[in-house]
């Protein structure tokens, strides 16, 4: 299933934006494209909504018609739960984390432990944790320590363009991950030349128009035989203004999903 997440409206949701959109109005967007599958990924706000908040947004998810996957970082035990309880509320069956949050930098043992004693809720949940490929954590390194602890229920999460910043190719870390995929991040990237030609900028690109072999990607991991989920999201940079920059934004979203579509 194709689906747009937090970071396909990450400038929408900025206060950058002249009316910064609601996680609501994000998903009225969605349902809006044909879209019925909505990430709400490291966004800040879930984690500080109350009860009646966050029912209220799980509520306006069914009503129109979409299914919520969740987004975070870490994976200390009590933040798992707290996640779980979350997933519970908005009816969702996948929770995407990395082994690392901005205040904790387990150890490759002690993220084994920690997953250990975490994913036996998650099992009996049938909620899925899916751990994103990313420049922190060596992808082989990851895979070790989902393939120790062992269960169906953990997984990865595919975004290849993350790798790229520990020195692994894409294509490599796409064929690496395959088996283990519970997840599929979408979007392009690409190197430009810094101004001086000095140096290079990596960051996304309209996709189809970057470095990203997204039909390799799809031959290889095959999500759509498998029933895993591809979420659109994109690095888009600031582009001098609001507008401008909202603009581009909803235009890299439709790209995307065109494209996606065009591969069914």
């Amino acid at each position: 299933m194709i689906g747009l997440g937090t970071y396909a409206y990450f400038w929408q949701h900025s206060d950058r934006a002249p009316q910064p959109l609601s996680l609501i109005g994000a998903f009225e967007d969605t349902r809006a494209q044909g879209i019925d599958l909505f990430q709400i990924c490291d966004f800040a706000p879930l984690e500080q909504m109350s009860d009646a908040e966050l029912r209220n947004a799980a509520s306006a998810a069914r009503n129109l018609g979409l299914t919520i996957e969740l987004g975070t970082k870490g994976i200390a035990p009590e933040h798992l739960s707290r996640f779980l309880t979350l997933a519970e509320i908005f009816d969702a069956h996948l929770v995407r984390s990395m082994l690392h949050a901005p205040d904790s930098y387990p150890s490759l043992l002690e993220a084994e432990t920690w997953l250990r004693s975490g994913i036996r809720d998650y099992e009996s949940a049938n909620v899925t944790l899916a751990l994103e490929t990313y420049e922190q954590v060596p992808t082989l390194d990851l895979i070790g320590v989902i393939e120790r602890v062992g269960s169906d229920r953990l997984g990865i999460c595919l975004d290849p363009a993350n790798v790229t910043a520990q020195l692994e190719q894409p294509r490599t870390c796409v064929e690496q991950t395959a088996t283990l995929t519970k997840n599929v991040h979408v979007k392009d990237f690409a190197f430009t030349r810094q101004p001086g030609w000095v140096g290079f900028t990596y960051s996304g690109a309209q996709m189809g128009t970057g470095l990203h072999d997204y039909a390799h990607l799809l031959a290889t991991v095959r999500p759509r035989e498998r029933g895993i989920n591809e979420i659109v999201e994109h690095w888009l940079p600031w582009q001098d203004d609001p507008a401008t920059t909202i603009r581009t934004e909803r235009e890299w979203t439709r790209a995307t999903l065109d494209y996606l579509r065009s591969t069914l």
